[in-house]
């Protein structure tokens, strides 16, 4: 499984409605044995109406995976992304504006009669629109919203509908669809801009956690990504494991293997310590995402610079490398 784009499953000659877009599986994806078999049970756990949320670091495939399963289900899908100014308006839709009628009676010549009318302009969001018409709701990094702002959802997962504000619209009780379907992707809790989520919602769903991956999967993921060959990536994915590792934190994922791999390959280049723009290239991806780095000490960025630059350097030089598996 690789980190690819939203639009390399969206079929643009399909249609279907404002929120919603049709989806196709992807047949390049990486799934090795235990990516595979993981996907299958979420597959079947969606298929039965339970809703399913992949967990983990950022470049461990969980959007990816989310769209794949969602293409996989056949029903049009619903997009979108948790932010901090969501409210619970963002999914069961909320007023636009108001509508006035005025209607005016010359019945009588000389007699002039006036009524108006006010209406609320009532527009409905996207856990409305996914319910209502038994469409597939990925709910990307849904963490990242206030937690009061997916109150909505404890009714939508548990008794299958919403209820709407009394001015919405006559019918305020909107049953699920029986093809309805949700998919929640997510961040640890201890990454910035991430809220915890509330028990109840976490109850009312089967959460996989996505961790790091295997040397040989990463170096599987990269190459299918990049259309580097296995060898090259195997030496780009140690490098990249090796100073994860080092910092004891998490600047390099499969993001920044991918992107060294790619420009490698474009510019022609050898993954290895006698080419000096691949070192300059690892260290240019890596950089910004050591911790500290995006400090304002000028000092402390320079001094992590060296450390990193010395790291990449001994890490590109000849050594005794495993097998690419």
């Amino acid at each position: 499984m690789e980190i690819g784009s939203v639009h390399d499953h969206i079929d643009p000659n399909n249609p279907v409605c404002d929120h919603a877009v049709l989806l196709v599986p992807r047949k390049d994806l990486f799934l090795n044995e235990a990516l595979g078999a993981l996907a299958a049970r979420a597959l079947t756990y969606l298929q039965a109406g339970v809703p399913v949320h992949f967990r983990g670091p950022a470049g461990t495939g969980k959007t990816t995976l989310a769209l794949q399963l969602a293409a996989e289900l056949g029903r049009p899908a619903i997009l979108m992304t948790g932010d901090g100014w969501m409210t619970a308006g963002d999914l069961v839709g909320k007023e636009t504006g108001v509508s006035h009628r005025q209607v005016v009676d010359n019945f009588v010549h000389n007699v002039r009669k006036t009524s108006t009318e006010s209406a609320a302009i009532w527009s409905e969001d996207r856990l409305t629109a996914a319910i209502e018409n038994g469409f597939t709701l990925v709910y990307d990094e849904f963490t990242r919203s206030p937690p009061r702002a997916n109150n909505p959802l404890l009714m939508a997962l548990e008794e299958r509908m919403v209820i709407l504000p009394q001015r919405s619209r006559a019918k305020i009780y909107v049953k699920a669809h029986p093809e309805f379907r949700v998919i929640f992707t997510s961040n640890p809790e201890d990454y910035a801009g991430v809220s915890a989520p509330q028990d109840a919602l976490l109850d009312r769903m089967i959460t996989f956690d996505l961790d790091r991956h295997t040397r040989e999967t990463e170096i599987g993921i990269v190459a299918n990504r990049s259309g580097l060959d296995p060898e090259q990536c195997a030496v780009i994915v140690d490098i990249v494991r090796k100073v994860r590792e080092e910092a004891g934190a998490a600047p390099g994922s499969l993001r920044a293997g991918i992107m060294i791999a790619k420009v490698v390959r474009q510019l022609g280049i050898a993954a290895s310590h006698q080419e000096p723009q691949f070192v300059q290239l690892c260290i240019d991806v890596l950089h910004a995402r050591r911790p500290g780095e995006r400090d304002n000490d000028r000092q402390e960025r320079d001094k992590g610079l060296a450390q990193l630059t010395r790291q990449v350097q001994r890490l590109t030089s000849p050594r005794p490398r495993a097998s690419v598996a």
